[in-house]
C-alpha cells in the first residue's frame, strides 16, 4: 500500500495542484484506462475524487487507503512518469480489493500478496527505474525489487513485523506473482 520513493536530492516535488494536473494527464493513458474499467467490470466504481494529490509528511511516494481511494504525493512527485507509476501500482490494490471481498490489509499475508502484485504488475521495478534508484544487477534484478519493495511496505504495515512480512511473502509469492489477473500475462 506504501511505495517507495527515488531519492532525487534538491529538487522540490510537485504542488497539489500541479500535481492534480498530472494525475489528470495520468487517467488518459492506456494502463490506467484499462485498470479502471476492469475495476468497473469488477463490481466497483471509482468516484471523480478517488485519486487525489496531497501533501505528505513521511517519505512516501503514495498509497491505497480503504474505502477512501489513492492518495498521491505531490511533494514527492517531480515528473509524469513518477504519477502514472503511483497511480498504477494503487490502482492494482484496489483491484485486489475490489476482486477479494475479503482483503484484510491488517493480514500481512493478504498484504504482501497484494504489494507482490502491484511491484510485478505495474512496472514499478523495470530495470530503468531501478537504476535510476541506484539498484541493479544483470539477472533476477526484478524479483529482487519486488520482493524488496514489499518488505518495505509490509513491515510499515503496523499489524506486520518484519519476521511476519518475510514469512508471508514467502508463502504466496509464486502464487501472487504469477497471478496476472486483470492482464493476461504481466505487462
Amino acid at each position: 500500500m506504501e511505495e517507495e520513493t527515488s531519492p532525487q536530492v534538491g529538487s522540490r516535488g510537485y504542488t497539489v495542484k500541479e500535481c492534480q494536473d498530472k494525475i489528470q494527464k495520468s487517467l488518459r493513458t492506456p494502463m490506467v484506462k484499462f485498470l479502471k474499467e476492469h475495476i468497473e467490470k469488477a463490481g466497483c466504481k471509482l468516484g471523480d475524487n478517488f485519486i487525489k494529490a496531497v501533501n505528505c509528511d513521511r517519505q512516501m511516494s503514495g498509497g491505497y487507503i480503504r474505502g477512501e481511494g489513492i492518495v498521491v504525493c505531490s511533494n514527492h512527485m517531480k515528473i509524469q512518469d513518477d504519477v502514472n507509476q503511483v497511480i498504477i501500482h494503487e490502482l492494482i490494490h484496489a483491484y485486489d480489493e475490489c476482486r477479494a471481498a475479503n482483503l484484510d490489509w491488517a493480514n500481512c499475508v493478504h498484504h504482501a500478496c497484494s504489494e507482490i502484485r502491484a511491484g510485478h504488475l505495474s512496472g514499478d521495478c523495470h530495470y530503468k527505474r531501478e537504476l535510476l534508484r541506484g539498484f541493479m544487477k544483470i539477472r533476477g534484478h526484478e524479483q529482487d525489487c519486488v520482493r524488496r519493495r514489499v518488505m518495505k511496505s509490509v513491515t510499515a504495515n503496523p499489524f506486520c513485523s518484519e519476521t511476519a512480512a518475510k514469512d508471508a511473502m514467502e508463502a504466496v509469492w509464486d502464487i501472487c506473482y504469477n497471478d496476472t489477473k486483470p492482464f493476461d500475462r504481466a505487462p
